[in-house]
């Protein structure tokens, strides 16, 4: 809304708290981020924005779509992109065809200068195939499979890490910390990993399998097909071989049936290491209730940090509850804020909706992780992947997802069991 005949109100406590994490400081590119200046008055800056809103992941869409809004809505108040208020044109999509589509209509009729998203794999890498062929800056908020950003596109672009970098990280868990907590040798170690046979699940598992240490017993990687009916039979397998970590990489649906089939056998592993999606959702704890207390997860930093980190992830929470009446309900939210927040601040300084101009100043930017907000560091390569984006190994503990390692985000101590 445009304010005439003197200044703005002032912004309610949450935005105040966005507005200054907009102005906090960061070395961006060749320039410092925007301070807060005047509400926009120039011809609106319509952007495209694509995620999941029905079937198993319409909850994953709905929460990434929310950290994407809070940010636009913050840049809006604090002065927009290059004088311009941003729009945004929501598209939804339930699987690849639908995202090409929907995609297309928004590089064309609508007209959009980019295009925002997605969390999904699948979705991404159809959508942003479309996007590359107009001509129209996508930027991948959440999906993290390795192939997305590795055909050579020049104008993809993804702030959150990629599978590669989720198995890594369950893998220096598997190797040095559950050792570590249950007194073991590496070499007594049994494992299995377990996936779903789509582009996600096979991004993150391939790299587990490809990088696990050679001391550990693999049972074997088990990939099961869409709806998850293979789940009780491999539950079976891993029980009869004595499964004592399991790495499991899957949709809101496969966990809970994954886990209710360990309930109906009476049996489970040590430990479950879930990578990412619904392993952070609260949606997922509190279904499972006391059967999912102390599982870990490799997935983006949670809410439940320490340090700066934290302190910023407190301030949009605060921002969150007073806009959607309830608390955050996965760490989605947060990645997609912070991603955008990297991609806004770059479309500003590009000064234009110039395509060319845009991936330079993407190219340009240059954020530490220890200055950065919500500790979200960014710098691109060629491929247009974010090489300082990491996931953070969480654990739920009360019913919350706190972060357990790295030890300059750990918010509370890891526990070796589950239960």
């Amino acid at each position: 809304m445009m304010h005439h005949g003197g200044p703005a109100p002032a912004a309610p406590a949450p935005r105040r708290a966005l507005l200054a994490l907009l102005a906090a400081p960061a070395v961006i590119g060749r320039a410092a981020a925007q301070t807060r200046g005047p509400l926009p008055a120039g011809p609106e800056l319509r952007i495209g924005t694509l995620y999941p809103a029905s079937g198993p992941l319409a909850l994953l869409g709905d929460e990434s779509f929310r950290g994407l809004e809070l940010a636009v809505e913050a840049r809006n108040e604090a002065g927009g992109v290059f004088g311009r208020p941003l729009r945004l044109v929501k598209a939804e999509a339930s699987d690849a065809p639908q995202a090409a589509e929907a995609v297309r209509r928004l590089t064309g009729t609508e007209r959009v200068a980019a295009v925002f998203g997605s969390g999904v794999s699948p979705l991404s890498f159809a959508a942003s195939q479309v996007a590359e062929l107009a001509g129209v800056p996508y930027f991948e908020l959440g999906a993290v499979a390795d192939s997305i950003t590795a055909r050579g596109f020049r104008y993809l672009f993804r702030s959150c890490p990629r599978g590669q970098d989720f198995a890594a990280l369950s893998l220096r868990a598997t190797r040095w910390l559950l050792p570590l907590l249950w007194r073991m040798p590496l070499s007594g170690l049994r494992l299995a990993i377990l996936h779903e046979d789509a582009l996600h699940g096979q991004s993150v598992a391939a790299a587990q399998e490809a990088g696990l240490p050679a001391e550990a017993t693999l049972l074997g990687r088990f990939a099961y097909g869409p709806g998850g009916q293979d789940l009780p039979g491999l539950v079976q397998r891993l029980r009869a071989a004595d499964a004592q970590l399991l790495l499991h990489t899957g949709h809101e649906a496969d966990v809970m049936l994954l886990f209710r089939a360990m309930k109906e056998a009476g049996w489970r592993p040590r430990m479950v290491i879930g990578g990412g999606g619904a392993y952070s959702m609260v949606d997922t704890a509190r279904s499972l209730g006391s059967g999912f207390e102390g599982v870990m997860v490799v997935d983006f930093p949670p809410y439940a940090t320490t340090g700066r980190m934290g302190a910023d992830a407190r301030q949009l929470a605060e921002a969150y509850r007073a806009k959607y009446g309830h608390d955050p309900r996965s760490c989605h939210s947060l990645a997609n804020h912070a991603g955008a927040r990297i991609f806004l601040d770059a479309l500003h300084r590009a000064g234009s909706a110039d395509k060319e101009r845009i991936r330079a100043a993407v190219l340009a930017t240059a954020i530490d992780e220890r200055d950065a907000p919500f500790g979200w560091g960014a710098a691109f390569d060629e491929t247009g992947q974010n090489l300082r984006a990491q996931p953070v190994l969480a654990q739920w503990q009360a019913g919350q997802a706190q972060a357990v390692f790295p030890d300059s985000a750990a918010a509370a101590l890891p526990r070796g069991e589950m239960g």
